[in-house]
């Protein structure tokens, strides 16, 4: 008896923590951006990296993020993930880049193929079989997600080697074989994808937004993976899903328990229950939904769908009378009714017809109904949504202020305090938080601002407290090179942040004529030989000038002339020696000449 016990002791045990046991998930993230022969494609490399992190953060065991690959690296990446996945529950494939579908079968292009002809794609290609091999051992769920749907190159270049091998565009329709296995296009069988203009393309984008809800279906998961692409493109993208599941619900990432305290809220299963009644979308199922849920926003909701469907009923019994009725009145006719007869079917018919009429319009109506009833509710959704998310953005821009602040009083505490260090200060000036700065003193400000505007270059004197001229001049120029509207006349608080908030210079280097700027100082132009700065600071050639004589030279030399001529020379008691303004004083007489004297004035003569 004791034995029997303790057997179903342990069987109990083991039952209870058995769902308890987390399965193991695995996946392989695949991107080719960088392809060597044909363009390069911007997003496929951010999408890999994009859902690899939403696997990590939904707590799969272990993801692989493969990027730019070639085909020996995909090959040995698909190798690799085989053999993790022998003893997981789930395994994920996700492939972005190029792909190609040849006679029906679907390719993926390593980014070293060239593909010149048809014939190489089977060389220089990975085929989509090899994924589903390598997902093939995992025990719940094999799920391979491919984002290769693109407008491909590679086919519009490639040689045919027979003239009726068929290329199509996009990829071909699979239909996997094993059983729990499901494969998800970016696009329908024969149509192409988008890449979209942002930095992710519309498919990974919804990808990350829908399968890593808890206890989601993933059929469910990609059902809105679909709308939300085809709202993103315009309709003109329809993501596909290829393979079945079973009946029960297979979630990519599992429910999270029901945690104790505040109770959930109750429109939420409501809701899933309205959802789930819409996709079935019968009679019974919103007359059950009405009975279980009598009052209500989704009640109003589920009664004019109710509604709906009974107009739908009424139309068609209507036409069914009508129809009846048409007959009854051939068969008058064919039997050769009496006229009476033949008229009040005639009457019938109408009023069948009239009374199939009114009810078509009925239904279109209760229709509208629905169909606005169904658009409000979605509106009210997506309204408390983006409120919610307005709030979380705007929590996030406060936190991101309050650590800028407090990043920048720290920064100008630490330079206050090695300033005060270099001018040898006995004490250390400490800067209080950005809280505390308006007990600061308006020369301590100032000088704190001046410093700030020193280190942009846009003052040049010395950072000395009295808020000049020139220190005005010098906060007129950082508005007008940093595009801010900070008073001139004021060293503001507000003026500080800005300028600390500046990495380098704003204001441009001026030099000295005769100088030019060399990154943060200014340098003397230095020109070559027989070159010279001019007004413009640039080297030019010197130009050989010859004197000019002018009529102001003229007129003094003949005054310098006229002053000499009328002091006679001396005259000479040597005979030896003769002066005059023409030899520019006095020196001795040439050889085999003579002195006469001529009007009072010696004169040297030679014969």
């Amino acid at each position: 008896m004791r034995l029997r016990l303790f057997v179903l002791l342990i069987f109990a045990i083991w039952a209870g923590a058995g769902p308890a046991l987390a399965e193991k998930r695995v996946a392989l993230v695949m991107g080719n951006s960088a392809y060597k022969n044909v363009a390069r494609l911007a997003n496929p490399a951010n999408d890999a990296t994009l859902v690899g992190s939403m696997f990590r953060k939904a707590g799969f065991d272990a993801v692989d993020i493969k990027l730019d690959l070639n085909a020996a690296d995909m090959r040995r990446s698909l190798r690799e993930f085989a053999g993790r996945t022998r003893d997981a529950d789930v395994a994920v494939i996700y492939y972005a880049g190029h792909g190609i579908e040849l006679d029906g079968t679907n390719y993926l292009i390593p980014i070293d193929a060239a593909l010149e002809t048809d014939g190489d794609v089977l060389d220089e290609t990975i085929a989509l079989d090899r994924a589903l091999f390598a997902v093939e051992p995992a025990k719940q769920l094999r799920l391979i997600i491919l984002d290769a749907c693109r407008d491909n190159p590679f086919a519009k270049t490639m040689k045919r080697t027979v003239a009726s091998r068929a290329i199509g565009r996009g990829l071909a329709k699979v239909e996997p074989t094993s059983p729990n296995t499901m494969i998800a296009f970016a696009a329908k069988a024969g149509s192409t994808a988008s890449d979209g203009d942002a930095k992710n393309s519309p498919f990974a984008s919804a990808l990350v937004q829908r399968l890593p809800t808890p206890g989601l279906d993933l059929r469910k998961a990609f059902g809105f993976v679909r709308d939300d692409v085809l709202k993103t493109t315009g309709y003109k993208q329809e993501p596909y899903v290829y393979g079945s599941l079973g009946g029960d619900d297979v979630a990519l990432v599992p429910a999270k328990p029901v945690a104790t305290g505040p109770q959930a809220n109750p429109d939420s299963e409501i809701r899933r229950d309205y959802e789930l009644a819409l996709q079935i979308g019968t009679r019974d199922v919103w007359s059950s939904f009405v009975n279980r849920y009598p009052n209500g926003f989704y009640t109003d909701l589920a009664k004019g769908q109710l509604s709906k469907i009974v107009a739908e009923e009424s139309r068609a019994a209507a036409a069914e009378k009508a129809r009846q009725a048409e007959d009854e009145k051939a068969r008058l006719l064919a039997e050769r009714a009496k006229k009476a007869e033949q008229e009040k079917a005639a009457a019938a018919a109408k009023a069948a017809e009239d009374a199939r009429i009114a009810a078509e319009r009925a239904k279109q109506i209760e229709e509208a109904k629905a169909a606005a009833a169904e658009q409000r509710r979605k509106d009210a959704e997506a309204a408390v949504a983006k409120a919610l998310a307005d709030k979380q953005a705007a929590e996030k821009v406060l936190a991101e202020k309050i650590a800028n602040d407090k990043a920048a009083a720290e920064l100008a505490a630490k330079q206050a305090a090695e300033k005060a260090q270099r001018d040898g200060e006995q004490k250390v000036a400490a800067v209080a938080p950005t809280q505390s700065m308006p007990s600061m003193s308006p020369q301590e400000t100032a000088k704190l601002v001046q410093s700030e505007l020193r280190r942009v270059g846009c003052l040049t004197a010395a950072a000395d407290g009295d808020w000049n001229a020139s220190s005005q001049r010098s906060l007129t120029l950082f508005n007008q090179y940093a595009r801010t509207k900070f008073d001139p006349k004021l060293a503001s608080f507000e003026a500080l942040d800005a300028i600390k908030a500046k990495p380098g210079r704003v204001c441009p280097l001026v030099c000295n004529r005769g100088f030019k700027a060399d990154a943060d100082t200014c340098v003397k132009i230095t020109c070559r030989a027989g070159y010279r700065v001019n007004d413009d600071n640039e080297c030019e050639k010197v130009q050989d000038k010859k004197p000019v004589a002018t009529r102001e030279d003229a007129t003094n030399r003949d005054a310098e002339w006229k002053q000499v001529e009328s002091k006679p020379a001396k005259p000479q008691t040597s005979g030896q020696i003769v002066c005059g303004v023409g030899i520019g004083g006095c020196r001795p007489v040439r050889p085999g000449c003579r002195l006469e004297q001529k009007y009072s004035t010696n004169v040297e003569v030679c014969n």
